[in-house]
C-alpha cells in the first residue's frame, strides 16, 4: 500500500459565446452520479500520456461535438472537498468564441444547451465559482 494517498485530475471545458455585448455558455446535464442531472461544464478525468489542454478538449469534444483547438487555462481548483466522490483536482480551460457551433450530447452528457450567464441553472461541484471566476478574469458583468 502506498503512503501517498491517490489524488486524480479533471479538466472542464467552458466554451463562452459572444453574441452583441451579451455572452452565453454551453452546459451538459450531466448523465451519471454525482450530480446527475444536474448542469455542469463538459469535462473528465486526465488520461495517461495526455496534456491538461488535450483532455479538455477531448472531454469537450466527447460529450458535446464541439471541435475546438485551443482552450486556456483558468485556475486549478483544488479544495479537498470539491468533489464528493475523492480527493480530485480539477484545471478548467475556457475559450470565447464568437460563431455558432453544431452541438450534440454524447457519452456522460443527457443535455446540452447553451444559457445566458445571467440565466444559469444551479451548477454541479463548483463550476459556479469556475464561472465567476471567468467571468472576473474576462471583465463581464
Amino acid at each position: 500500500m502506498s503512503r501517498w494517498p491517490r489524488i486524480d485530475i479533471t479538466v472542464d471545458a467552458i466554451v463562452l459565446k459572444e453574441e452583441r455585448d451579451d455572452y452565453s455558455v454551453l452546459l451538459i446535464k450531466r448523465k451519471n452520479e454525482p450530480y446527475k442531472n444536474k448542469w455542469a461544464f463538459p469535462g473528465g478525468f486526465l488520461d495517461e500520456g495526455e496534456t491538461l489542454q488535450e483532455a479538455a478538449i477531448r472531454e469537450l469534444k466527447e460529450e458535446t461535438d464541439v471541435d475546438i483547438h485551443e482552450l486556456r487555462q483558468l485556475h486549478v481548483f483544488d479544495d479537498p472537498n470539491r468533489d464528493p466522490r475523492k480527493r480530485i483536482i480539477s484545471v478548467p480551460h475556457y475559450v470565447v468564441i464568437n460563431h455558432d457551433v453544431n452541438i450534440k450530447a454524447s457519452d456522460d452528457a443527457e443535455d446540452v444547451q447553451w444559457f445566458r450567464l445571467d440565466q444559469l441553472p444551479s451548477l454541479a461541484f463548483d463550476h459556479q465559482e469556475m464561472m465567476d471566476m471567468l467571468k472576473k478574469k474576462l471583465a463581464i458583468d
